[in-house]
């Protein structure tokens, strides 16, 4: 920042206030500082600049400082959060600096500092953060044994770490987190530590690598937990772990100023518990975020029809880590077959609707940031504990009967919370008449005190009139002035000598007495203890609901477990969805499956297909025309395995699935312009991933390879990557190609098929059948397609032309081929070893340097070996 660089080398020309400001923003170069000023958050010389194109608000200038004009916009504190959510979305941090001097004991400036740094990775007000989807905090450290990573939902509290060994490993889990803010340590050699992709990610944050230094992150983990070692979180023995959550939770405390009550716990987890998709992976199977980065057509978008947004959220968890275990993954099915079967959801939904976001807002509980409304709307679900216990007792189901357990009741403070907030309380807790009357005893009597003044003022100014004759004189109160006796400048002849003046007006005179002066003091006495005690009150139930924090901490994230299981039982339903059998047998056996969200935006039936491996087909080529559906049926069959691996149920008549260890996917092409990458480079790199990752427990899915280079380059390639498939790593692989030759892969390995889907052709009109049958395509219909595609119809006729032409040489060269082939094995085979002129002929063909032959010796060369072999 120049302008405040420069002018910090001159605080002498600068004004106090200024030199404060500096002061403080020189603690925070590149964050926007919000410097409060009366009722304005005010920003300076470039963050002024920088907020008003950022906001769209007015740059103005406040006089001079160092002879120049200070560059000044402003924004109402009472409407911050608009603006400060408005930032956070764009990525933008910004530092909250508050008056917290006494202005009537200062001397200059009144004292300032910063309460808070706003950062899109520790965000935890509602009207920052986006409701159905989790806001991340990561960081990653490096050693000579791999990654460490760990992340931190400030939100929720969840702290979660593992160690990675590998960049793939590490790129997959950090695309799969989504990350609002990514933290690596400032080093020299970033970029023979870190994967480039990480180094250049949007909301990549370099902090200084001591905070990742291990014996200090341990320190401050065991300050934080109040533990003597990390065994119990899983991390005593992988520093690179400790690495990253030291360095994650000294970031944390510094922005939210050492206010991180609600994180209690850390957990360890391991990549091999889940089902594992790779960045490229999860973006072709539009799971959450479709090929646009939108929302709308995804899985999520189709499935998540949940209560809660905490069980949105965690719906999305589930679907980005699909679990290995499969003991878990039948709990899950259990329980959804259990409430199937009740079918209470009406039910069930109107408790966990009055159970809102208990997650976010006992975050904000432990925080001491929860406002009145949060507490309304935690009142409101703690009184729905006994209704949704009571419907969990109707089931017999071990998981439910394990989350009804988990899911205490705490009656005292429902009834707490019920006796203390308003129906429709203020926003905030600083304007008072947040708690009902009868909550405390002693608050009221101090409200009384201020609702009496009415009937004050009605008596006073009828004893005024009658003691002055003065039939006009008024008795009010405004809050510049206080309160006052008005009388009108014609009368004010009238007026006693008691009457004191304190105001004049245009026609009134405006006065004050001894006691309506005693009185005043005693009412603003009254308001101002009022408020205070209405505050420290409110504090006092912020404390008390943190004394049982972790209980219902624990109780929040089971009721978003049921929610989401709630969720996935009715739509089981309303999508004609079956339960999965998983199996320890290494096979895929899917009869009439479905793409979920292709037939929810088709109009028209949606033709189902099975899908099997075993393993005499577990590379499974597959042919047929653009538009025949072969990409929706791949990604329908990888879409089912994901599916019964978060223990839902899945849209097939039946579906019996084996261990999967990962889900990889090469579908479509595009380029990276960013990393000066082809289409082709791309497809390889991807291709390239899968062939060095995959296993034989891997389901691929692979479209169209080879297709961005020439022919013969694309079809060798095709060829090598698909015998590879077969005859190395040997997983569950879909190979979608145009590559008819690549059909004969079937004569030659046992475990290899063809499958094709096809398309019926009438006078130049198509109709795919989108229907998965055994064997090759018989052809790829792409004229038909152009046409539908609306390409002019003298272009397809001139293509229809050049194919026949394309065809009968194809034809005429496929003849030459077979005879010279022809010709070639009988020269083999007619050799014979007492045949005295094949040996002359050898002999003669040995002895010749072609390279030292003229036109004419070659020639008569000819002519002398033809002579031989006659």
């Amino acid at each position: 920042m120049k302008n405040t660089e420069k002018s910090s080398t001159k605080k002498t020309q600068h004004t106090p206030m200024m030199q404060q400001y500096l002061k403080i923003k020189a603690d925070h170069p590149n964050r926007l500082l919000f410097y409060r000023m009366g009722d304005f958050y005010e920003l300076f010389y470039e963050d002024a600049q920088k907020a008003a194109e950022l906001l769209d608000i007015t740059l103005t200038a406040r006089g001079k400082s160092n002879g120049a004009p200070i560059p000044m916009a402003g924004i109402p504190h009472h409407s911050a959060e608009g603006y400060l959510a408005k930032l956070a979305k764009m990525g933008e941090s910004v530092a909250i600096c508050e008056q917290v001097g006494d202005p009537a004991n200062s001397k200059g400036p009144v004292e300032r500092k910063v309460v808070r740094v706003i950062t899109p990775g520790t965000l935890v007000e509602e009207a920052l953060l986006e409701e159905k989807s989790d806001s991340l905090l990561v960081a990653i450290s490096h050693g000579k044994t791999g990654f460490g990573l760990a992340f931190l939902d400030v939100a929720s509290g969840r702290f979660e770490t593992t160690q990675l060994k590998s960049e793939t490993q590490l790129v997959a889990e950090v695309e799969r987190l989504k990350p609002a803010e990514l933290l690596i340590p400032q080093l020299d050699n970033l970029t023979e530590s870190f994967p480039e992709v990480l180094l250049l990610h949007k909301n990549a944050v370099q902090y200084p690598a001591w905070h990742f230094e291990p014996q200090a992150a341990r320190q401050l983990l065991l300050q934080h937990f109040g533990t003597q070692d990390l065994i119990a979180y899983g991390c005593e023995q992988t520093p690179l772990s400790t690495s990253a959550c030291g360095a994650i939770l000294h970031y944390a405390q510094g922005m939210l100023q050492d206010n991180l009550n609600h994180i209690h716990s850390l957990h360890s987890y391991q990549l091999d518990d889940s089902l594992v998709l790779d960045a490229i992976s999860r973006r072709n199977l539009e799971i959450d975020t479709n090929l646009s980065g939108g929302t709308h057509a995804t899985l999520a978008w189709i499935l998540d029809k949940t209560s809660t947004a905490m069980g949105s959220r965690l719906l999305k968890r589930w679907l980005n880590q699909p679990l290995r275990n499969q003991d878990i993954l039948n709990l899950r099915l259990n329980a959804i077959e259990s409430l199937i079967h009740q079918q209470s959801f009406d039910e069930f939904k109107i408790q966990l609707k009055n159970i809102g976001d208990m997650e976010r807002i006992l975050s904000r509980v432990a925080m001491y940031t929860a406002r009145p409304r949060d507490l309304l709307q935690l009142g409101r679900g703690l009184n729905s504990l006994p209704q949704i216990q009571t419907q969990l007792g109707e089931h017999s189901d071990p998981r439910l009967l394990e989350i009804a357990k988990a899911i205490r009741e705490f009656p005292i403070l429902a009834k707490q919370l019920e006796q203390a907030i308003e129906e429709n309380p203020p926003v905030l807790i600083r304007d008072g008449g947040v708690l009902k009357a009868g909550f405390d005893p002693e608050l009221d009597e101090l409200r009384n005190l201020k609702q009496q003044a009415g009937d004050f003022l009605l008596q006073m100014e009828a004893r005024e009139k009658e003691r002055t004759g003065i039939s006009t004189l008024k008795v009010g109160f405004n809050k510049v002035h206080g309160y006052y006796i008005e009388v009108s400048k014609l009368q004010s002849d009238k007026v006693p000598a008691d009457y004191v003046r304190r105001q004049t007006l245009k026609g009134q005179e405006r006065y004050i007495t001894p006691e309506l002066k005693a009185f005043e003091d005693k009412i603003l006495s009254a308001g101002e203890k009022a408020l205070a005690r209405e505050k420290w009150l409110y504090q006092r139930l912020l404390e008390t609901l943190n004394e049982s924090l972790t209980e219902l901490q624990i109780s929040a994230r089971h009721l978003a477990e049921l929610d989401v299981l709630l969720n996935l039982a009715k739509q089981s339903i309303e999508l004609n969805l079956c339960r999965p059998i998983l199996s320890q047998e290494p096979s895929i056996d899917i009869e009439q499956g479905r793409h979920l969200t292709v037939e929810a935006l088709s109009d028209q039936a949606f033709i189902a297909n099975d899908s099997q491996f075993d393993d005499k087909s577990r590379l499974q080529i597959i042919t047929g025309p653009n538009m025949g559906g072969k990409s929706t049926y791949m990604r329908q069959t990888a879409l089912i395995v994901l599916l019964a691996h978060i223990g839902s149920f899945v849209p097939a008549q039946s579906a019996t699935i084996g261990p999967i260890d990962r889900i990889f996917t090469r579908i479509g092409a595009s380029d990276d312009l960013t990393s000066g990458r082809s289409t082709f480079m791309v497809e390889m790199t991807e291709t390239a991933n899968i062939l060095h990752h995959a296993s034989d427990q891997s389901l691929i899915l692979m479209d169209e390879v080879g297709r961005g280079t020439s022919t013969f380059d694309g079809l060798a390639l095709a060829w090598a990557i698909a015998e590879q498939m077969a005859t190395q790593i040997n997983g569950f692989c879909l190979f979608a190609t145009h590559y008819f030759e690549l059909t004969s892969l079937s004569d030659q390995f046992d475990n290899t098929v063809n499958k094709h889907l096809d398309a019926i052709e009438h006078q130049d009109k198509i109709v795919f059948l989108h229907q998965i049958q055994d064997g090759p395509a018989s052809q790829s219909y792409g004229l038909q397609v152009a046409s539908l595609a609306g390409v002019p119809k003298d272009v397809i006729q001139t293509a229809k032309k050049r194919l026949h032409d394309l065809e009968e040489q194809s034809v005429s060269n496929q003849t030459t081929q077979e005879k010279a082939v022809q010709q070639f094995d009988l020269f083999q085979m007619a050799p014979d070893p007492e045949c005295d002129s094949l040996k002359q002929l050898k002999t003669e063909l040995q002895s010749i340097t072609p390279d030292e032959l003229t036109p004419k010796q070659a020639l008569d060369l000819l002519y002398e070996l033809k002579k031989i072999v006659q």
